[in-house]
């Protein structure tokens, strides 16, 4: 079984497609002719052929052998009166047939194996001109369906290369059609921009189910069974549903922007707390679920702690302000305004809850004195130069060390508040932490990687994330271990046995 994935780059740079052995995990070729971008992909049905789509900048269509890992033609994928191709998909039933469309195109493509050449027929859609985001295939071959950014659904007939049916006609989805399922049940599933599912019906496409869920549906697939199929949103969620009762269950979550931060509370290992652009969530690690989410739009929250009492989440924020919130509920609580003026980096309370040490873009760590009405200032501390990445304080809270990105760690004396001592190195520090016993620090960047401490040595090293690694905790009780990355996922980890 064959996955194949198309990258991203820059203009004028090779865009690559990797061929990957699923069951195995391991990279099989890389697949070099793209330019830019790869806007699509799609196996034949037998997987002997991949059929590729190039971006705006390149505008070819390419057919690979799967089997020798090479191109065998390629051609440009739109007319010259047509705008760029956006899909491409395969034939159900014969290998060398697939169809792309996209800006006021539709073509049906026929690969002529003897000469290695593909030829397109446009496909005849009268005074209809529509931008195509995404098309599917029958299962005889008879037609395929295309979703527009009009809101309304074409029928293309194969044979004819004539679009045959166009609908909902008075009331089209809104913010467009984004993805289709053919359902062996009958109809046709739309996913649609505003989050609309709706389960269609006939010539005119009318709608005899819908439901709705959050953000922008990204991809429709059907499981094994032919009794469910899963929705996929922009906003990170991935829902499911039966085609007989047609209601959505929400079975994955995660942030859609990086995850910059994640703290246990206090003793508690089955609830954790993440944070990243526009929101804070509060996780239940046994179900893997979301029980609480904390929305402050249009900023992002650059670090998050829970006090040792468990009362108050207290969060740093790139407005330059500390926000609080009550645990349960996400109710606000206070907010200090202009903490620092590059925004709030790092944040850390105290163990007995009456301070807050923050840290800025600007290099400064800020001391805070909280009462219960009140939120003063008490130290501005002055030793780093780039912003403050972490923060933590000992047991007792007369020592704290602040890890920064300009290759500094300092170790502060808060009962002086004075600078104890300062580690320099050629590095990015992202985080910082005290050894059980606080005799020793231990620092970190991004890796994926987990070490025995006595003998210096890799024990386990964990694959998932497909970005960064921005931090990783392991839980009070030595039961998962939960790392969140630059791509916006929230993995858990069985804790290592010591055997």
């Amino acid at each position: 079984m064959y996955v194949a994935s198309g990258q991203v780059t820059c203009i004028g740079f090779k865009a690559d497609i990797i061929l990957w052995d699923f069951p195995k995990q391991e990279l099989l070729a890389r697949l070099s002719l793209h330019e830019g971008k790869v806007e699509g992909l799609s196996f034949s049905p037998r997987g002997i052929y991949l059929v590729s789509l190039g971006g705006q900048d390149d505008g070819r269509v390419m057919v690979w052998d799967v089997s020798k890992r090479e191109a065998v033609c390629g051609s440009p994928a739109s007319p010259r009166s047509a705008g760029n191709a956006n899909v491409v998909m395969c034939s159900s039933c014969r290998d060398e047939m697939f169809v792309t469309a996209g800006n006021f195109t539709i073509r049906v493509w026929e690969l002529d194996t003897a000469t290695k050449k593909i030829h397109p027929s446009e496909c005849y859609a009268g005074q209809l001109r529509r931008i195509t985001v995404c098309v599917q295939m029958t299962d005889d071959d008879g037609d395929f369906y295309l979703g527009t950014t009009s809101g309304d659904v074409l029928k293309v007939n194969t044979s004819s290369k004539v679009v045959t049916a166009c609908g909902p006609q008075k009331k089209k989805f809104s913010m467009g059609v984004t993805a289709l399922l053919l359902p062996k049940t009958g109809g046709l599933i739309v996913g649609t921009g505003e989050g609309t599912v709706a389960l269609c019906t006939g010539s005119d496409f009318q709608v005899k189910k819908r439901m709705r869920v959050e953000g922008a549906v990204t991809s429709l697939t059907c499981r094994g069974r032919d009794d469910q199929f899963f929705i996929g949103t922009n906003k990170g969620q991935m829902h499911r549903s039966a085609y007989a009762t047609f209601k959505e269950e929400l079975v994955a979550i995660c942030h859609t922007e990086a995850v910059n931060d994640i703290v246990f509370p206090e003793g508690h290992s089955d609830l954790f707390v993440t944070c990243s652009t526009n929101d804070i969530r509060v996780w239940y690690t046994p179900e893997r679920l979301e029980r609480l989410r904390i929305t402050v739009p249009n900023v992002t929250c650059h670090a998050v702690e829970v006090t040792r009492d468990g009362m108050v989440i207290v969060s740093a924020w790139n407005d330059g302000k500390i926000r609080t919130f009550v645990p349960a509920t996400g109710e606000p609580m206070y907010e200090i305004n202009n903490a620092h003026n590059l925004g709030v980096t790092a944040i850390a309370a105290t163990s007995d809850c009456k301070q807050i040490i923050s840290g800025g873009g600007d290099g400064q760590v800020r001391i805070w004195n909280i009462g219960e009405k009140t939120q003063k200032l008490r130290e501005v501390l002055k030793e780093h130069r780039g912003a403050v990445s972490c923060i933590k304080t000992n047991k007792n809270d007369k020592e704290g060390v602040t890890a920064s990105l300009d290759g500094t760690c300092v170790i502060w004396d808060l009962v002086r508040y004075v600078r104890k001592q300062m580690i320099l190195d050629n590095t990015l520090f992202k985080c910082v932490c005290y050894h059980p016993g606080e005799y020793q620090i231990i620092t970190s960047g991004t890796d994926r990687k987990l070490w025995d401490y006595k003998e210096g040595t890799v024990t386990h090293v964990g694959v998932g994330h497909s970005g960064n690694i921005t931090r990783l905790k392991i839980c009070p009780a030595n039961k998962y271990i939960v790392s969140v990355s630059a791509d916006g996922a929230v993995l858990i980890w069985k804790y290592p046995s010591s055997g």
